[in-house]
């Protein structure tokens, strides 16, 4: 069975043990996907498993997603991602389940977008020290300071930190712990915090560093 699942972020809250210990948790709703496509080693020169997440009405996608779809009797599907499998058994129509693919104690990764914060500058971007606040600074307190040098290079090099767009990054949290496994309302919770706003779509993988 393939360790992977595509989900959507609920919230965080937190959950007691028999010692009454809190863990803080965020609770996810996984799956249930669909097997829509198998990428095998001698024909695709990978393998991997393409799941389908999120029935909506036919009409919010396009012809070659529903073609994509109704090629092998499946419901039209919003989101469509892959998970790197070896070999599997796996056949295009079945149905994954959260209860199937993990169990508590887990380790997993969890990958989604993270929050959009508009533009910021580099201090809060980049979190770089800024100067001091006192001893004649008025307004260089949160400045970035020099990125470059005059004469050589005499300019600022590609990729350097500075003040820009902050947010909206592909971001991993990696070996969470699943806490709780509900199979009945789908719901996967994990120990710590995930990213992305509530409502996102996220991918849960089994942790590469266990």
């Amino acid at each position: 069975m393939i360790k992977g699942l595509i989900g959507k972020k609920i919230g965080m809250t937190q959950i007691f043990d028999d010692q009454g210990v809190a863990y803080p948790v965020t609770l996810i709703e996984a799956g249930p996907c669909y097997i829509t496509q198998i990428r095998r080693v001698d024909r695709d020169g990978y393998g991997a498993v393409q799941l389908g997440f999120g029935e909506v009405n036919p009409k919010r996608l396009t012809g070659g997603q529903l073609g994509h779809l109704k090629a092998n009797q499946l419901p039209a599907l919003r989101f469509l991602r892959e998970f790197a499998v070896k070999e599997n058994d796996l056949k295009i129509g079945d149905k994954v389940t959260v209860a199937e693919a993990f169990a508590q104690g887990d380790r997993v990764d969890v990958i989604g977008i993270s929050k959009g914060k508009g533009f910021a500058g580099a201090v809060k971007r980049y979190h770089f020290h800024g100067m001091n606040a006192t001893h004649g600074t008025s307004d260089r307190n949160r400045a970035p300071g020099s990125r470059s040098s005059g004469t050589t290079p005499g300019r600022v090099y590609k990729g350097s930190r500075g003040p820009g767009h902050m947010g909206m990054d592909r971001i991993t949290a990696q070996n969470l712990k699943v806490v709780l496994v509900d199979a009945e309302h789908n719901l996967l919770a994990v120990n710590g915090s995930v990213p992305g706003s509530r409502g996102s779509l996220i991918m849960i993988k089994e942790a590469r560093k266990q």
